[in-house]
Formats: C-alpha cells, structure tokens, sequence
C-alpha cells in the first residue's frame, strides 16, 4: 500500500466513521467503518481503488486488521463492492456478508462485470473498477431477511430492502436508532444541501428498478422511526420523515414522466429533460443557491444511469410497438 494515502474521515456518532472511498471525485462515496467493544465492520467497501483509503482508516483509527469481522455488502453494485475480494485478502477474519441473490456474483463475477460494461463501456469499465478479484465461497455469509449479526456488543439486523436492486438489504443498529441504507434511501450530496437540511434523490439506475418494492422498502425503514440514516452517497442524514416524503414523491413523478415519454421517438432524451426539470424545482424550493448548470453538473452522473435504469423498467414493463 502506498504509505503516502490519507484518508479523509468523518467521525459521526456511536462508533461510526465515514471513510471517503474515493470514487469519481471526493464526496462522492462512503464506506461506513463501525466499531464496537474492539470489533469492526465496513458498510459497502467501494472499488479496487478504495482499498488503499480504507486500510489506511484502520491504521489511522489503530484498528487492527484482524479485527474487522464483516464486509457488510448492501448490494454488489461495483462502487459498494468492487473492492470486496481485494479488500479481504487483507482481512485474515473478515466475512462477505451478502443477499443470497448477490452473493453468487461475487464468488464468480463473470455476469456482474458483463453487465458493467454494457452500462459504462469497456473502457470506462478498466478505468473505474479494473480487474474484479472474486471471493473466495467460504467467506461469505448469505444472509436471510431479518437476520441478526453481533459487533462487539452491538446488534446489527439486516433487512431485504428490494426497489434499487433486488439483491439488496439494509443494516439497522436498532440500539442507536439507525439504519445504512446503501442506495434504498436514495443518495444526498452535500453540494445541494440548504438550511432546511438535505437533498435526495432516488437512484433508480440499470437493472432492477422496481418502483412499488422501492416505495414499500422506503416505508419498511420508515416504520422504524430512525434518527439518521447512513447513505453511501453521502454518509449520514438526519430529519428522516421528510427526506422519506421527497423520495416517495419523486420515485413516483419518475415512473409518470417515463410512461408519458414511453412512445418518444426519443424517450430518453424526454426522460431526462423531465428529471432534471424535477430535479432543479425541488432544488429552488429547498433554497439552493446553485446555478442551473451547478445544479446539472451534481447530478449529471446521476441523470444518465437514472434514465437508462428507467428505460430499462420501461422495457421489462411495458410494452412497445
């Protein structure tokens, strides 16, 4: 590992550090670190990339290696686990923990890398996760709906959260009114935030999008009256019950722009035009004081893979002439 990496760290409450994973710019993703009574876990691990940033966190926390105990995966999208296999090499007790629909594509992930680069290309696909390094079957953990890890002296319960992707769970510290939501609760960068708190998103990106899954796994979490909310795109949220209230609204508003532009001759451009237009009325309405084109370029990446994640609902939906 390169000795000169710094990691960019936030410490947030309960044992819980957001490491920066250093994927496509700063700020963008966050592998969470949570430690308890001498143990340790992360939350989704970024790419191949992000290795060198989170073995540094543990040096720099004076963590152990040997003491981390779980990859907590939330789904195998390559930007929470890319990482995953070469992570663990340097891991001697750490498991992949994983949805029994995940699980199977990073012990061979031949499928899971086609599939990447027909979203990004094969190019863009080297540049961004290079060369995935499959985990080995005996340290993963396959994981039911509802089932109970131990940290330390902390219960973590795992929860099947379909609607992003259906191989996908969240993680509930119930202890500290919690949850780590990978992408389910959608994502929030800090560049849009106001003083009326953040601003999400959906992320309905290829393939799995299913709208009424995601809009019942939103209220599942919700039902849980949690404090704070732990996104991967960007780390913790706070003031739940609102921020629950502008997904549903938008994921809804998503899937009746797309149906309106289904017979486009065009309907991604369509699709898109009415995202952004969604998505810069909410931003003024929350008193962001970005420009227009401010506002497009966060969310830039964000507007591509959720209008090809909608066309691809579209298609498995709908019929078309």
């Amino acid at each position: 590992m390169n000795a000169r990496v710094k990691p960019t760290l936030h410490r947030h409450p309960h044992g819980i550090t957001a490491v920066d994973a250093e994927y496509l710019y700063r700020g963008h993703a966050a592998a969470h670190l949570i430690v308890d009574e001498g143990r340790a876990a992360f939350v989704d691990v970024g790419t191949n990339a992000s290795v060198p940033y989170l073995l540094a966190a543990l040096a720099e926390l004076d963590i152990p290696r040997e003491a981390v105990d779980y990859l907590l995966l939330t789904h195998v999208h390559l930007d929470h686990a890319g990482g995953a296999g070469t992570l663990l090499r340097a891991l001697p007790n750490a498991r992949a923990v994983l949805h029994p629909r995940g699980a199977p594509h990073l012990i061979d992930p031949t499928r899971l890398i086609a599939g990447a680069r027909r979203v990004y290309g094969a190019e863009r696909f080297a540049q961004l996760y290079g060369e995935l390094t499959p985990v080995a079957p005996e340290r993963v953990r396959v994981v039911a709906d509802g089932e109970r890890l131990t940290l330390g002296k902390r219960t973590l319960e795992l929860l099947h959260a379909p609607g992003h992707a259906l191989h996908h769970y969240v993680i509930v510290d119930a202890a500290h009114a919690s949850i780590f939501s990978g992408d389910t609760f959608g994502i929030s960068y800090g560049a849009l935030d106001t003083a009326q708190g953040a601003f999400i998103s959906p992320s309905t990106v290829p393939t799995q999008f299913d709208p009424e899954q995601h809009l019942k796994s939103i209220d599942r979490m919700l039902a849980l009256r949690p404090e704070s909310i732990f996104l991967m795109h960007f780390s913790r949220v706070t003031g739940i019950p609102r921020l629950a209230k502008l997904l549903k609204e938008q994921i809804r508003e998503f899937v009746r722009f797309t149906r309106a532009h289904a017979h486009d001759l065009e309907p991604a451009r369509g699709i898109r035009a009415a995202m952004l237009a969604l998505w810069l009325q909410l931003a003024r309405e929350q008193g962001c004081r970005l420009t227009d084109a401010g506002i497009e370029q966060a969310l830039a990446g964000d507007l591509e893979l959720n209008t090809q994640g909608l066309l691809a609902w579209l298609e498995r939906t709908h019929s078309t002439p």
